[in-house]
């Protein structure tokens, strides 16, 4: 946005998920529950992997990274979503667009993080004579320095292209948060520039990702499949069932929200699916990745005995 253009929209109107009183009570109730459980569930995976040197494999420093992103992800929704329905609805236009860049930020590096630990995965369980060597720690750390700072470039180049743009007509925001798309259809001034680029991004960041998930799921079933023993089967396929779930879901999600017509209305299914990326999937990793984690859950439990 030009300098001279920023004063003429300060603000912008998020709109409420639901009009009804009760509902709005009803709503804000479950997604504090939801908040507090994303928050201190993942807080306590990123304690726990850190606390315990038993777990510092590339398996679990991929968990802490996304247990991170998932942690910035709801702090920067959330708190904003919970007043909207009880409180204020509006937020600045620098506000919108701290929203805007951290949330695409997240988002675009936990689809970059998915496909590493796909391939962390196929490494174990498709070439374990090569895995130490082949995903030793600078080449984790190397792998997760990638998937933050390529989705940060990627969501600092989409907000910067919002900065270009007038807004000078309505302020109401058909989202409970800043997205791009829905901040696109208030400008005043031509978005083609800004469609094509987030067109380019997605295909990237949720298509190409997906592929390469999947590719590496594919050759780790074939693997698997080809294990003589129930046992072997067994514990090769729980070892990765549990990141399968997760990308299931989050994947089935977030294609959903940026393959539909990208510039459509934002209607209520919409903002139903995005809750389920932005508050219940969170709130669902850590449940998923510790439950039949026994190695996981004895840290846990050496963890909080420690601490008592």
């Amino acid at each position: 946005m030009a300098p001279g253009n920023q004063s003429e929209v300060t603000v912008f109107i998020l709109q409420r998920f639901v009009d009804d009183p009760w509902l709005q009570d009803a709503l804000f109730g479950l997604l504090f529950i939801l908040f507090v459980t994303a928050l201190l569930g993942n807080v306590l995976i990123i304690t726990t992997i850190r606390g315990s040197p038993n777990l510092h494999s590339p398996m679990y420093f991929f968990l802490a990274n996304l247990a991170l992103m998932d942690v910035i992800c709801t702090v920067t929704v959330l708190p904003k979503f919970l007043q909207s329905l009880v409180a204020e609805n509006t937020i600045s236009f620098g506000g919108c667009l701290v929203q805007m860049f951290v949330f695409s930020w997240v988002l675009g590096s936990e689809l970059l993080l998915f496909s590493a630990m796909a391939y962390d995965r196929y490494l174990a369980i498709c070439r374990p004579l090569h895995y130490g060597t082949l995903m030793s720690g600078r080449a984790c750390v190397s792998l997760a320095t990638f998937a933050w700072s390529t989705g940060a470039l990627n969501s600092l180049v989409l907000t910067c292209l919002v900065l270009r743009l007038s807004f000078c007509g309505p302020k109401l925001i058909t989202h409970f948060l800043c997205e791009i798309p829905p901040v696109l259809l208030l400008s005043c001034s031509p978005t083609f520039i800004n469609d094509i680029m987030t067109v380019i991004a997605d295909m990237f960041l949720s298509g190409l990702n997906f592929l390469l998930t999947m590719a590496s799921y594919g050759c780790i079933i074939a693997s698997i499949l080809r294990i003589r023993s129930a046992e072997g089967k067994r514990r090769a396929f729980s070892t990765c069932s549990a990141h399968l779930v997760v990308v299931t879901l989050y994947y089935s999600t977030v294609l959903y929200t940026y393959v539909r017509p990208a510039l459509g209305s934002t209607g209520l299914l919409d903002k139903a699916i995005a809750i389920l990326y932005t508050t219940v999937t969170p709130s669902l990793n850590p449940l998923i990745y510790t439950l039949r984690n026994t190695e996981f859950k004895a840290s846990c439990r050496k963890l909080l005995s420690f601490a008592r």
